[in-house]
């Protein structure tokens, strides 16, 4: 069976030398190249490769993009990550997108072309280096929850404390009488260990996931 790789990386130089390497192998074939993220997505659409080597810094989409942009693609390659980051964000971050190998740069010749073959049969590998690593950093607990502290409507207050409105307007908007809304509000305060109602605005608005526009006017 013939593997067919599409690689992608923003140096000319790298995708030359890919190029030459895995063209040596008589069942490994060069479907495409692309030197950023959103051809890379391009080529892989127009090309439908068994094996994507894929660099994480590339310009446009990086190639944390590229492996969102391919979870819901009708064609899903296997993924080499072959990149020179070392960390542990990235590593766990590819990984858990669903790439299906991450080397470094660094990596031998013959473990790349192994990793290709191992990728295209289903099989990942990592960087001997980045075994222990990866481990560990799964094994990681999760960051606590800054706002854990907080009861479920202590946290609605908060949140539209982070849009700008006042007492009386959080309590037309839940509903609850305002001096209710104040003890919410001096509660957060407490809990939190801040000092007002903009140190409040400022830290929900680091720390929530919503997508509704900063608008801090500390009214009260």
């Amino acid at each position: 069976m013939t593997i067919r790789v599409v690689i992608a990386d923003d140096h000319r130089v790298v995708r030359d030398g890919l190029c030459y390497l895995l063209d040596q192998e008589p069942d490994v074939e060069i479907a495409g190249e692309a030197g950023d993220g959103r051809r890379t997505v391009d080529v892989v659409a127009a090309t439908r490769p068994d094996v994507l080597l894929l660099d994480l810094y590339m310009p446009g989409l990086d190639g944390h993009a590229v492996l969102a942009a391919l979870r819901d693609a009708p064609h899903r390659p296997a993924v080499v990550v072959l990149t020179s980051a070392t960390d542990d964000e990235n590593l766990v971050r590819a990984m858990q997108a669903g790439a299906t190998s991450y080397l470094l740069k660094t990596a031998a010749a013959e473990n790349v072309i192994t990793a290709v073959r191992d990728a295209a049969a289903g099989t990942a590998s990592l960087s001997p280096e980045l075994v222990t690593q990866l481990t560990r950093a799964l094994r990681r607990p999760p960051p606590p929850d800054p706002l854990q502290p907080l009861s479920p409507r202590e946290r609605e207050v908060l949140e539209l404390i982070a849009r700008g409105l006042s007492n009386r307007q959080i309590a037309r908007d839940l509903a609850i009488g305002e001096q209710t809304v104040k003890t919410h509000v001096r509660a957060i305060l407490l809990k939190l260990g801040l000092q007002d109602r903009v140190q409040a605005a400022i830290f929900a608005l680091r720390h929530r996931s919503g997508n509704s526009d900063p608008d801090v006017r500390g009214a009260s």
